[in-house]
């Protein structure tokens, strides 16, 4: 006799998953058979988030999963090393927050617009936390108004934060409060600290910043699901260098960018890359000081990384 039981993938190792029932049980189990998910070519077949049936063999604790549940959502990024191949971060959020830094470590306008792109189109809502506030100068609170300008604009949430002062951390548990969120962002940008803050039961490791390159030194090491005390879920993930695009066609990346598909309308032609095209409305935004330079400069990018030589 095997008990059939339900739950959601809360740790993978790769090989072996860690599942959670509605009972707040746990269970490691491993995928019985290949398993491949229509349309993605994935190094993963089961990801952190999913929902899962497993069978649970009469005295044993070792389950054996037999159906991937269908996914809401989920994202991807690039793995590594197989530049066709993708990695599934998460599946079935309801937001992902990621948390950039401005200083020890820097997050760059590209990394955080790639991250908001890949959520858009994934249809994942997008929250920006700005966190360290407490290391600012002017120079960097001159650059955090011009990103919180830009990004609220486009109709993303944005938080300002500081783990270190408190600063903002009501608002941050209010942010987690009843959801699945995927927490993202380069490794030393304080992720763990926040959480450590609003649950310190949860006692995550934090990391430290490498005085030679102000990066942050890797602390987690797999993607995983943490239950909060006030309610909700995180899912932690490794901090991510890279976050590549992965399955799009150059023709759909401005539809992923919130002031690109307010304008493409007005564009002379239905398919213009808003490149050098005649009669683009996204290019005459940008001459005239309506659309965020450096937004645009990073769509190029993109642009250039989807059909190298484009332009």
């Amino acid at each position: 006799m095997s008990d059939i039981k339900t739950g959601v993938v809360v740790r993978s190792t790769g090989s072996w998953y860690e599942i959670r029932t509605a009972g707040k049980n746990l269970y490691s189990c491993k995928l019985k058979g290949r398993f491949k998910i229509k349309g993605i070519r994935t190094t993963n077949p089961i990801a952190v988030g999913d929902r899962v049936d497993f069978k649970l063999p009469e005295d044993k604790q070792t389950g054996l999963i037999t159906h991937i549940h269908e996914r809401k959502n989920y994202i991807i990024r690039k793995a590594t090393k197989l530049s066709k191949s993708s990695h599934i971060i998460a599946a079935n959020l309801d937001q992902a927050v990621l948390i950039v830094s401005l200083t020890k470590p820097r997050t760059s306008s590209g990394f955080i617009d790639r991250f908001l792109v890949t959520a858009e189109a994934y249809h994942i809502p997008a929250v920006l936390v700005f966190n360290k506030f407490d290391l600012y100068n002017n120079i960097h609170k001159k650059q955090l108004d011009e990103y919180v300008k830009v990004y609220s604009t486009a109709g993303y949430r944005c938080l300002v934060t500081s783990a270190k002062t408190g600063f903002h951390l009501k608002a941050f548990k209010s942010t987690l409060r009843e959801k699945v969120s995927l927490l993202a962002g380069h490794s030393g940008v304080g992720k763990s600290a926040l959480i450590n803050k609003i649950d310190p039961l949860l006692n995550l490791k934090e990391g430290e910043i490498s005085s030679v390159h102000q990066k942050g030194k890797h602390t987690t090491t797999f993607a995983q699901m943490f239950p909060l005390d006030f309610g909700g879920d995180i899912i932690d993930t490794p901090g991510i260098k890279e976050f590549g695009l992965v399955e799009f066609e150059k023709t759909e990346l401005g539809q992923r960018f919130p002031e690109i598909r307010r304008l493409m309308g007005q564009c002379r032609f239905s398919d213009c890359l808003h490149v050098n095209e005649p009669g683009c409305a996204v290019r005459q935004a940008v001459e005239k000081g309506d659309f965020p330079v450096f937004r645009y400069r990073n769509y190029l990018n993109m642009l250039n990384d989807i059909q190298p030589a484009l332009y």
